[in-house]
């Protein structure tokens, strides 16, 4: 029995509806149907209560972690964030980007531990804006409430993590932002060394889970490793040395639930064939990347273009194709409008 205690400690509470939802500044501009794919989630297959105010801004995470913002900015910017949750009544807190998971659980667990920094947040936000505010009683990532209603989510789903040709489950690789799971593990499913956040999903829904030996290892972004140029060959190394390990292992896909780890895994898959000639995936296409709000509304029957799945450097069609997925070629390149956007330019080594 003393195995099960232990697995409890590993648990988090999420909250069962009446979200609080801030969107990422980051991921808008790389997956942009993912956001809107998560919301319908919510509200049409799962019947939640989930404000979207469009008052919300960045909790200042990407140069907070680049010593550009102070702690005491960061404290007040997301104080001033928690004061629109309380305006809409809400005490759920769900933050879209897995930098601002880690951000928001920082500044929270500063101010129990920190009376006076809470206090000194007060004043500052008091000075700056007139608002007040109250913390959340649960902070949630995304990721966590879709892992919350996975049964719930596969009754409704079209299709599973089955390759329709060979009736194969899947084979998955996924990728776990070290802000959702390493800055504080007790606020992760499954804490920094089991995270069942996405291994749950993949699993319950079909597929088969790729373990690896550098499963664990970080995707490259880094922050200063990326943001300053001189740096970005030790971004590109260190998701190299992940390709490298999981290559073996032959995976359909990866999914990550940090929107900083699926653009770089699906960028510098792009920029290593350019540089190096080498690809990842089958006869010189690479291994498509995924977000969990794409993975789960490409399995719901949700058009993946709509899904924006036409924004990733690694194309999907033969991830599509061996799942069964119903698209038109034609549409993914025509925007909302019902314009034809023209098509990009294809690369010369990676296989579109």
């Amino acid at each position: 029995m003393e195995h099960i205690s232990k697995w409890r400690e590993y648990q988090k509470e999420i909250a069962d509806d009446d979200y609080f939802y801030e969107r990422s500044c980051i991921r808008q501009s790389f997956f942009p149907g993912s956001e809107a794919a998560f919301l319908k989630i919510l509200r049409e297959e799962l019947g939640k209560n989930i404000v979207d105010d469009p008052n919300t801004h960045t909790c200042t995470g990407i140069g907070y972690h680049s010593d550009v913002v102070p702690f005491d900015t960061t404290q007040a910017v997301c104080a001033r964030l928690f004061s629109l949750m309380n305006n809409a009544g809400l005490k759920h807190y769900v933050p879209s980007c897995v930098t601002s998971f880690g951000v928001f659980t920082e500044v929270v667990e500063t101010w129990k531990h920190f009376p006076d920094e809470l206090e000194k947040t007060r004043d500052n936000l008091r000075k700056a804006t007139g608002r007040e505010f109250e913390m959340p009683e649960n902070i949630a990532h995304p990721s966590d409430i879709i892992y919350k209603f996975r049964k719930e989510l596969k009754a409704r789903m079209k299709y599973q993590l089955v390759n329709c040709h060979t009736g194969e489950p899947l084979r998955v690789v996924e990728h776990v932002g070290c802000h959702y799971g390493k800055i504080f593990k007790e606020k992760a499913v499954g804490g920094a060394e089991f995270p069942q956040v996405l291994a749950g999903m993949i699993t319950e829904w079909g597929g088969q889970v790729v373990d690896y030996p550098e499963r664990r290892h970080c995707c490259g972004f880094g922050f200063r490793n990326y943001i300053v140029q001189a740096n970005r060959g030790y971004s590109v190394a260190n998701t190299k040395k992940k390709f490298e390990s999981m290559e073996p292992y032959k995976p359909d896909f990866i999914v990550a639930n940090c929107p900083g780890c699926a653009m770089f895994m699906d960028r510098w898959q792009y920029t290593i064939a350019e540089l190096e000639g080498k690809t990842y995936g089958n006869d010189g296409h690479g291994i498509p990347v995924l977000t969990y709000e794409e993975m789960a509304g490409m399995l719901l029957g949700y058009n993946p273009w709509d899904l924006g799945m036409q924004m990733h450097q690694v194309q999907v069609e033969s991830l599509l194709d061996k799942i069964g997925i119903d698209y038109d070629p034609a549409d993914k390149y025509v925007g909302k409008s019902g314009r034809f956007l023209g098509e990009p330019e294809k690369p010369d080594v990676l296989k579109v």
